[in-house]
């Protein structure tokens, strides 16, 4: 019998954790659901005799790899899968998939969300200011940004967007105006939100050049990566602009100096949680596992990443 670890330091949600049971169940695989465990050592234990692992934001690392021999795959329930060490994946012979699109909903709405609280200043009782026929900017049109793009337009805000990997007509047909550079698109927008992965091309990124274009009192919204975002510089953009607003899913490392310093112009939720929604946990998760049932049965990999 194929055995499945589901391995999650936060845990999916009961009706998906039931859900994705029943997907593994019907097809005759074990699943074992490993859940809350604390640390690297407790899943290099648990992942020894598992064939298939599904993901969240646990960390795969090498150690975890070398240490499951009889691994085939590994799902990453989400878009992002810088969590997984796809070398020693690679050399291992161990597919690695994401699941994209299933969590993009709840991202979207969150960066809606985060920028009305941003815009009515936190809620606190004063006077704020309003979205409709403010310029938003998207950073990477891919599936988040084309569900945020479509949820602004119906707040009746004027939409841009960049990204040079996907067709310029694609992105004018949601009624979006495309600029042809990144600098465009930070020195147009009252709001960019950020939709770029984090690797070796994108890691500190949003970097002194980009943000020192930005409007004085410009909001950057971040549910992407943290790693995207060149911290040291952006602490200088908000010295040197009264007004800069930086809101967030994924607390910074210096956090606690922004909030400090800057009270009314940040915001970080407690842990990252754009796709924390019971529909995106219920998503992911089957996807997930129809994923590792295709693969192994019918050798299907279309969400390779490795």
């Amino acid at each position: 019998m194929t055995k499945v670890l589901v391995a999650t330091e936060k845990p999916f949600a009961a009706e998906a954790v039931e859900q994705i049971a029943e997907i593994f169940n019907n097809a005759g695989y074990e699943c074992t659901f490993f859940e809350k465990y604390n640390g690297q050592d407790e899943l290099i234990a648990a992942v020894a005799d598992a064939e298939a692992m599904i993901i969240r934001s646990d960390n795969v690392t090498p150690e975890v790899i070398e240490a499951a021999k009889k691994l085939k795959i590994v799902v990453r329930a989400g878009a992002g899968f810088d969590n997984v060490n796809l070398e020693a994946a690679t050399k291992n012979d161990v597919c690695v998939m994401n699941t994209p699109g299933q969590n993009s909903n709840a991202v979207a709405e969150l960066v809606l969300g985060m920028m009305v609280y941003q815009a009515r200043s936190h809620y606190n009782g004063t006077s704020g200011t309003e979205l409709c026929c403010k310029k938003l900017g998207i950073h990477a049109y891919g599936n988040v940004g084309k569900l945020v793009a479509k949820i602004a337009l119906g707040f009746g805000m004027e939409v841009f967007a960049f990204d040079p990997f996907v067709a310029k007509k694609t992105i004018e047909a949601d009624g979006v105006t495309v600029f042809d550079t990144v600098e465009e698109l930070y020195s147009t927008c009252d709001y960019v939100s950020l939709h770029i992965p984090a690797n070796e091309h994108t890691i500190k990124s949003i970097n002194y050049d980009l943000l020192s274009r930005m409007k004085p009192n410009a909001v950057l919204v971040n549910t992407a990566r943290k790693e995207v975002i060149n911290e040291d510089d952006m602490i200088k953009i908000f010295a040197e602009k009264s007004g800069f607003k930086y809101v967030s899913d994924i607390a910074p490392a210096n956090k606690e100096i922004l909030l400090q310093t800057y009270p009314n112009r940040c915001f970080f939720t407690p842990k990252k949680m754009g796709a924390q929604t019971a529909e995106a946990n219920i998503n992911a998760g089957k996807a997930a596992a129809r994923q590792i049932i295709g693969f192994l049965e019918k050798g299907d990999a279309t969400f390779k990443v490795n």
